[in-house]
């Protein structure tokens, strides 16, 4: 099975995207795209900023022609925000020519990874918690429903989930044939 023309990782803060999905593009010879972090160059400023001036809804807007621009990238590993799913058009610009990852973890875990984080506008308030329950109940379906993969990551290193993940997607990747020629097996 070749591999896809693109990933795209999608799934709630906190659960490693852009970890993983910088190791992913690696080990699959990929470039690794993070539409965050794209919007953030492009704009001259962070996300809680655009937020405060802008609204939800305008970086929402920022958000879905991103996903537009980088629909058509191939050999690519993008990591989504969280709230990419939020838009319904914003699924089929996910879904063009990918395999779609949802980085599924609990509520703890994301509890743990976005507490002192600063660069989360969503979360400035006086019960992240609740926000982080509320936005799981809402996006949860979406992440499900769009997904071709959904994989686990709590209590897993990053590594590890890159190789689960690398197997799922194609397990004759670069490094599968490196290893079987080292090993002297073919590659078939």
């Amino acid at each position: 099975m070749p591999l896809p023309k693109r990933v795209v990782l999608v799934g709630p803060m906190g659960a490693g995207k852009s970890t993983i999905g910088r190791m992913l593009a690696k080990e699959l010879g990929y470039r690794f795209l993070d539409s965050d972090r794209i919007i953030e160059e492009r704009c001259g400023a962070n996300i809680p900023w655009i937020f405060d001036v802008e609204g939800e809804d305008g970086f929402r807007q920022r958000e879905t022609a991103m996903l537009d621009e980088l629909s058509g990238e191939e050999r690519t590993v993008l990591a989504t925000g969280g709230g990419a799913v939020m838009k319904p058009e914003n699924h089929p610009l996910l879904k063009k020519g990918a395999v779609v990852i949802y980085l599924k973890t609990s509520l703890e875990q994301q509890v743990e990874r976005t507490r002192k984080d600063r660069n989360r506008p969503l979360l400035q308030n006086d019960d992240p918690v609740g926000v982080l329950k509320r936005l799981f109940r809402i996006r949860d379906p979406l992440y499900c429903r769009l997904a071709d993969i959904i994989m686990y990551t709590d209590r897993k290193s990053p590594r590890l989930v890159v190789r689960q993940l690398v197997n799922k997607i194609n397990p004759r990747t670069p490094r599968h044939r490196r290893q079987m020629r080292k090993e002297g097996r073919s590659h078939a």
